[in-house]
Order: C-alpha cells, then structure tokens, then sequence
C-alpha cells in the first residue's frame, strides 16, 4: 500500500530559483539551461537539473502527478531516482521532436535515454515508479486507470536511495510544473503486466 507524502520531507538538489509548495501541490520554475545527462553522445555532463527527493531504504513504489505546459525543445518533468551523481534514473514527459514524449534516462555512470508515447498526451501525468530486487520498473498514465509498462531495467542496490519529482529546462528559463499526488509505500504486487 502506497500513502501520501508531504513535500516537506524533501529536501532539494539544486534548488530552483522559484517555487512554492502547500499541503496539496509543489510548483516549480526551472533555472536558466537545466539538466542532468552524463557522456553519451553530447560529450558533456550536465548535474544542474531541480530534484526534491525523499530518503527511502529497501524496495518501494513511488508515484506523482505532474501538469505543465512543454514549450522549448526537452523540457521535461517526472521523477527521478538517485543514489549520486553517477547512479541515477530520471522519467517523465520530455518536449522533443515536437511531441510530448514519454521520456527516461537510466545512467549507470554514463547516460541511456529512451523515448515512447503516452496514449492521451501529455501535459497531465501520473507516472509509477517500483524498485524491487534490483530492477526498476516504470509505468506512466494519462487517466490514473490505465499504467502501461514503459521501461524495465536494472538498478544498483544501494542502502539508501531519493526518490520525488525532478525537472529540467536545458534550453531556456520559466518552465513551469506543478507537482501533486506524490506517493510512496511498498513494491506494487501487481504482474508486469497487469495495466490497473
């Protein structure tokens, strides 16, 4: 069973320049030209991008709400889950190729980055996130009824891991999320497969 959790029991990485939180929803404007990537492809690495997280030990899942209004090329908004600079998982909705991409990067020292579609678009999600025995598994819903598996991979044991909300602007300032729904408990039982 997964419960609410308050942003208050969060604490940034990179704090952005301008937000606000209340009982229900955490709102974020991003920083001029943030992310987080490391190596692949672009040859730079980039550990600047806004992350409220929340200290967790074992295995867990983890899901958010997020809406926002994706104009510049990636940006993104979603969850990250991190144990350092080299060890991290970010997903959500990145602006790219002029759609609102279903987006994840898995980086194990150097980063992956996969992309997908959300039926439903994509300025409204909700994204689930389960750590178990040393995978991770992400599923993403436009209606919080229907979870397709988006991404399956492995993930470092590590005796304590931040989870919560992360997003980035890499190229430009103002981009503006709200946050909800930020929740956290045991691994889900549910099959793979199982979509509720």
């Amino acid at each position: 069973m997964i419960q609410k959790v308050s942003f208050d029991h969060c604490a940034w990485l990179n704090e952005p320049p301008h937000w606000s939180k209340d009982s229900e929803d955490l709102v974020v404007e991003t920083g001029d030209k943030t992310d987080f990537w490391r190596t692949t492809h672009y040859g730079f690495t980039h550990n600047s991008g806004h992350f409220l997280g929340k200290a967790v030990s074992g295995d867990f899942t983890a899901q958010i709400r997020f809406r926002a209004n994706y104009t510049s090329l990636y940006d993104q908004a979603g969850l990250m889950l991190r144990i350092d600079e080299n060890n991290w998982i970010k997903t959500g909705i990145e602006y790219t190729d002029g759609l609102h991409a279903l987006s994840t990067v898995v980086t194990l020292g150097k980063s992956d980055w996969s992309v997908g579609h959300l039926p439903g678009g994509g300025e409204d999600v909700s994204l689930r996130l389960t750590l178990c025995k040393g995978a991770v598994r992400i599923q993403a819903s436009s209606n919080g009824k229907h979870w397709p598996l988006f991404r399956l991979c492995p993930f470092p044991d590590a005796a304590e891991y931040q989870i919560g909300p992360m997003c980035c602007s890499p190229q430009r300032k103002g981009f503006i999320v709200r946050f909800s729904e930020f929740m956290l408990g045991s691994p889900t039982s549910k099959d793979l497969h199982d979509l509720t």
